[in-house]
């Protein structure tokens, strides 16, 4: 295989970036991701990649529920913020603010819109472990087109 060829083309696939996030005991988790899809309408069901052994990936399995921010255009710094290990003080996470719901999972204030999901399957493969998850709640705080890494300028694939 062109490995060349292989890195363009798989980078070419569109991507958003959305933030997942979950609590188990007292512990909260964040994550920036990108690679999710909606799989199924009835029921809903999503399917998304998480670094495998990332303390994200531990309490999805540990608690089986988790939230899913979807971060608008413009909001790279909000992405970028939850790139690095999480910071819970107060009611901000990662210096975001937060409520919660159903999950007890983050739902981050400034992002336009949000889903909580329980997980009903794993596959592990590859350095990411694939989480399907019926989607058990949502909610839109107000109308945006979705953040990219395209808009972002960085490649995460390939």
């Amino acid at each position: 295989m062109d490995e060349a060829a292989k890195k363009t083309t798989l980078r070419m696939i569109p991507y958003g970036l959305f933030v997942v996030t979950t609590k188990h005991g007292e512990e909260v988790a964040a994550a920036t991701i990108n690679w999710m899809t909606q799989v199924s309408f009835q029921p809903p069901l999503v399917a998304l990649g998480v670094k495998a052994g990332s303390g994200t990936l531990v309490h999805i399995r540990a608690r089986g529920e988790f939230a899913v921010n979807v971060l608008g255009t413009g909001q790279k710094d909000s992405a970028f913020a939850f790139f690095k290990p999480t910071q819970v003080e107060g009611n901000r996470i990662s210096g975001h603010e937060f409520e919660t719901k159903a999950t007890g999972a983050p739902l981050l204030l400034d992002a336009p819109a949000w889903f909580e999901c329980r997980a009903t399957d794993f596959v592990e493969r590859g350095d990411h472990t694939v989480v399907v998850a019926e989607v058990i709640d949502a909610g839109v705080r107000r109308e945006s087109a979705a953040l990219t890494l395209a808009e972002c300028g960085v490649f995460y694939g390939g």
